[in-house]
């Protein structure tokens, strides 16, 4: 396959944005179930998570000698692959609409044959299988939520969900080191919060702490892709000073971590979405990216997806899912807080977060009065925000 060849597949990939369920639209997007049959097979195929994660970490070790410039025996990776990894990632393409696997497929063999360097190919495996894995666990949740009332059920895929998580929670400590955040407390706070309200029949609950968990992984990975001063785009930028050819496989890492938050940027940010794409694009000059022009339109992006929230939340008024949007429109605050307190002042995102807290709290109490003026101020700040990262 010549590289040109696989440019264009990569190209390809990315214009298909809008169905990249990276975190789709949460409950709004996960509708899509297979029949009962196929989800039976499917429970069985997936109970021994275990197993994925010591196929991950074989071919991930087999991959690493990239980084030693040794060979890379691609057929063993290849192997591995297809025989304990396909199915699963086949499984989340064909429900969230995604094309995973094609890439996948497509960087091994370009790796083999050389098209492409193999310490790119090393990074976009990595990165791509942990976008399975984190849609796998928001596959979990669903099935949660559509077999609520069978608590061994629920229970059941809840742990599994958790298993999933073991495999993607050495890149939450990894940004937890870097940014000095404590993500991985919230995750498990989350995960704590989800198995009190089974135990407690409490089906809202169970969402806030669901939305706890799926958006501090939605964090973790803008940390990784876009975050000042330690994301993938000020990496490769700095590195592109040096070492162009180094540089390219930390733009891959850059891109293939932003393929899980992709789809909700592109959903509700279009604009943003497609200037993060180019800068991630593998055919973009890696000596061209601009990390604080990526990083500004990640602010913007999540500032009006938070927007969004917060109007939903108003639009269910009254409804468990005024609640779960004013929750999401918080993470959505939480998950840029370092910006915001950069664009603004310490001030400014202590008082945003305090009214986010507290809009929650009205909502909650069914306090119309004072979560309209709370929700007022609140959008006015991140109105405030998109202007300041407006570059």
């Amino acid at each position: 396959m010549r590289k040109r060849d696989l440019t264009k597949i990569f190209a390809a990939f990315l214009l298909t944005g809008s169905v990249l369920a990276g975190c789709g639209t949460d409950e709004k997007s996960s509708d899509t179930a297979a029949s009962d049959e196929s989800k039976q097979v499917e429970k069985e195929d997936e109970s021994e998570e275990m197993d994925f994660s010591a196929s991950f970490e074989e071919a991930k070790a087999e991959l690493s000698k990239a980084k030693e410039d040794k060979d890379v025996d691609f057929d063993k990776v290849t192997s591995i692959y297809k025989d304990d990894l396909q199915e699963l990632v086949q499984k989340r393409d064909q429900e969230f609409e995604d094309t995973v696997d094609e890439h996948i497929s497509t960087a091994l063999e370009a790796g083999k044959d050389g098209s492409l360097d193999q310490v790119v190919v090393a990074q976009l495996f990595d990165k791509l299988m942990q976008k399975v894995f984190y849609t796998t666990m928001k596959h979990e949740f669903t099935e949660v939520a559509e077999n609520w009332g069978n608590t061994e059920e629920v229970n059941e895929e809840i742990e599994e969900a958790k298993e999933f998580y073991e495999i993607l929670e050495p890149t939450v400590e990894k940004r937890d080191q870097a940014y000095g955040t404590k993500m991985m407390d919230a995750i498990n706070g989350g995960f704590a919060e989800m198995e009190k309200a089974v135990e407690e029949d409490d089906e809202l609950g169970f969402q806030l702490g669901k939305q706890v968990v799926d958006k501090t992984l939605m964090k973790t990975f803008y940390l990784a892709a876009g975050a000042l001063p330690n994301g993938y785009a000020m990496k490769a930028s700095e590195e592109a000073k040096e070492n162009a050819e180094a540089a390219k496989a930390e733009q891959a890492e850059g891109w293939a971590f932003y393929q899980s938050l992709e789809s909700y940027l592109s959903g509700n940010a279009p604009e943003e979405a497609d200037k993060i794409n180019k800068q991630f694009d593998l055919q973009t000059e890696v000596t061209s990216i601009d990390p604080e022009a990526v990083n500004h339109a990640f602010v913007r992006g999540f500032s009006k997806i938070a927007l969004h929230e917060y109007e939903e939340s108003e639009e269910y008024w009254g409804e468990d899912k005024s609640a779960i949007t004013a929750l999401e429109g918080a993470l959505f605050i939480d998950l840029i807080s370092s910006d915001i307190k950069n664009l603004m002042d310490d001030a400014s995102y202590e008082s945003l977060s305090t009214d986010a807290q507290s809009y929650l709290e009205a909502v909650k109490s069914q306090d119309k009065e004072k979560a309209e003026t709370l929700r007022s101020n609140i959008e006015k700040m991140l109105n405030d925000v998109i202007a300041k990262a407006n570059k």
